[in-house]
C-alpha cells in the first residue's frame, strides 16, 4: 500500500514539475557543452586549415564517384574531358636536356615499355581533369630505373603533412592499410622505397585535395540529360493519335457495343471508312511546343559551357553562324588550356627531377643541376600565324630605331619576343650571345704569319 502511494506521488510530481525538470537539465547540459567547447577551442584552432577548406571524406568520395559516372555515361562530360586533353597534350610532349648523359637516361625512362610516357600522359591528363588530382606511385629497381603508376584518388584515405605546411606531404595511407612515403621521405635515406607524388588542380588555399573540372557541372549535366530524355520520349509519341467517335442519339448500351466492335476491328492506315450521319469521327494527337523546349535546352547547355569554360560550338551547338564570332569566343578557352598545359608540363618536369634523383643515388651518370626542357604543342595554329605576322612587322619597324641608336639590343629583343608571344630571359639571351662571340677563334692573319715563317 505504501509503495502504491509513493508511485502515485511520483507520477503526480512528474506531471507537475516535468517541464521545469527538463528545462533545468537542458540548461545544465548546455553549460557543460559550453565549458567543453571552451576547453577544446585551442585544440581545434591548431588544426590544419584543410579541416575547413577540404570537403569531408564521404562527400569527396561521392563527388569522385559522380564525376567518374558522368564521364562514363554522359557524352558532354566525356567530350569536355577529351577536349582538355586534346588541347593540353595534343600531339605529345617534347623532352630535351642539355646534359647528354641525363638526356639519354630521361629518354630511356620516357620510352621504357613499363612507362610508355607518350601515351600515359594522355591518361594522366584525363584523370587530372576528371578527379582534380593525381597520385603517382614511383618505384625504382636496383639499376636506378624508375617506373610510375597512377593511383585512383579514392584509394588514398589519408595524407599526412608537416605541422606547419600542408604542401609538404610526408605519408600517404591507402585504403588497404599500406603506407607510402612522400617526396622527401622517399628520396632520403640509403634505400629506395616506393614513394608517392601528389598533384592537384582547382585546390583552394589551405586545402589538401583538388576538385574536378566536372564538379560544378554535375547538376546541370544531369538536368540536361533528363530534359533530353523527356523530349526524346515525348517525340516518340508525337505522331501517335486516338480516334474519338461520337454517336448521336445513342444509349449507353449502344455506345459500349460500338466501342467493342471498333476495338475488335480498328481501321487500318490507308483504309476507307464509310459512316452515316449518326457518327462523327475525330482524332486526338499530342501538341508539343518544341520552340519553348529548345530555348530551355539551350539555356541548360549554356550553363554547362560556361562552367567548362568552352564556347558552345565546341559542344556541337552552333550558336552563331559567323566565323568571326566563333573565333573570338575561343580566346578565353585557349587561355584556360594554356594555363592547364603549363601546369601539366611543370608536373612532368617535377616527376622527372624526382626520377633523376633516384637514378643518381643508384650510380647513374645524371646531372641533377641540368635543366630539363619540356615543350607542349601549340594550342591554336591560327594564333601562331597571327603572332608570326605581328613579330615580323614589329621587328621591321623597330630595326630602324635600333640602327639609329634610339633603342638598345635588349629593348629590340624584348619587343620582338613580346609580339611573338614568348616569355624569355632577355639578359640571359644577350649574355649567351656575348659568350658565343668571345670564344677563342683561330685568327686567319696569325695563321698566315705562322705559315710564312
Amino acid at each position: 500500500m505504501k509503495q502504491t502511494k509513493l508511485s502515485l506521488a511520483a507520477r503526480l510530481v512528474g506531471r507537475l514539475f516535468a517541464g521545469e525538470i527538463d528545462r533545468r537539465v537542458e540548461l545544465t547540459v548546455a553549460a557543460l557543452d559550453d565549458n567543453r567547447d571552451r576547453a577544446l577551442r585551442p585544440f581545434f584552432a591548431a588544426l590544419p586549415l584543410s579541416s575547413t577548406r577540404d570537403r569531408s571524406d564521404g562527400e569527396r568520395e561521392d563527388l569522385l564517384r559522380q564525376t567518374l559516372d558522368a564521364w562514363r555515361n554522359n557524352p558532354l562530360a566525356r567530350r569536355i574531358v577529351g577536349l582538355t586533353t586534346q588541347y593540353v597534350v595534343g600531339g605529345g610532349i617534347g623532352l630535351d636536356c642539355r646534359d647528354q648523359a641525363t638526356r639519354i637516361f630521361l629518354q630511356e625512362f620516357w620510352q621504357h615499355p613499363l612507362n610508355r610516357m607518350d601515351t600515359r600522359v594522355h591518361e594522366w591528363c584525363d584523370e587530372l581533369t576528371r578527379a582534380g588530382e593525381l597520385f603517382v606511385l614511383v618505384t625504382t629497381d636496383p639499376g636506378g630505373m624508375s617506373y610510375v603508376r597512377a593511383v585512383p584518388s579514392t584509394d588514398v584515405v589519408e595524407i599526412t603533412c608537416t605541422e606547419n605546411d600542408l604542401e609538404q606531404e610526408l605519408r600517404f595511407t591507402m585504403r588497404d592499410g599500406r603506407n607510402f612515403p612522400g617526396r622527401e621521405a622517399g628520396l632520403s635515406g640509403e634505400e629506395n622505397p616506393a614513394f608517392m607524388l601528389h598533384y592537384a588542380i582547382n585546390r583552394p588555399a589551405g586545402a589538401l585535395h583538388g576538385e574536378s573540372d566536372l564538379a560544378p557541372l554535375l547538376k546541370w549535366l544531369a538536368r540536361f540529360s533528363g530534359w533530353l530524355e523527356d523530349r526524346a520520349r515525348l517525340n516518340r509519341f508525337r505522331t501517335t493519335f486516338l480516334y474519338t467517335v461520337t454517336l448521336k442519339g445513342s444509349t449507353a448500351v449502344e455506345r459500349r457495343s460500338r466501342q467493342v466492335d471498333l476495338n475488335l476491328n480498328p481501321p487500318s492506315p490507308g483504309s476507307l471508312l464509310v459512316k452515316d450521319d449518326s457518327e462523327t469521327w475525330e482524332t486526338l494527337s499530342p501538341k508539343l511546343e518544341s520552340a519553348d523546349a529548345n530555348e530551355d535546352g539551350l539555356a541548360i547547355k549554356k550553363m554547362i559551357a560556361a562552367g567548362a569554360g568552352i564556347p558552345l560550338h565546341f559542344l556541337a551547338e552552333p550558336e552563331s553562324a559567323t566565323r568571326t564570332t566563333a573565333e573570338s569566343a575561343g580566346g578565353p578557352t585557349f587561355r584556360h588550356f594554356e594555363q592547364r598545359q603549363e601546369y601539366v608540363l611543370w608536373m612532368l618536369r617535377d616527376l622527372l627531377e624526382a626520377v633523376c634523383r633516384r637514378a643518381a643515388r643508384s650510380g647513374r651518370p645524371v646531372d641533377l643541376h641540368a635543366e630539363i626542357e619540356l615543350n607542349g604543342t601549340d594550342i591554336s595554329a591560327r594564333d601562331n600565324s597571327e603572332l608570326a605576322r605581328a613579330a615580323s612587322e614589329i621587328v621591321s619597324a623597330f630595326s630602324g630605331l635600333h640602327g639609329r641608336g634610339l633603342i638598345d639590343d635588349a629593348e629590340l629583343l624584348r619587343v620582338a619576343y613580346r609580339f611573338a608571344g614568348e616569355v624569355v630571359d632577355i639578359p640571359a639571351l644577350l649574355q649567351r650571345a656575348v659568350d658565343k662571340s668571345t670564344k677563342t677563334v683561330e685568327n686567319p692573319v696569325d695563321k698566315g704569319v705562322d705559315s710564312g715563317s
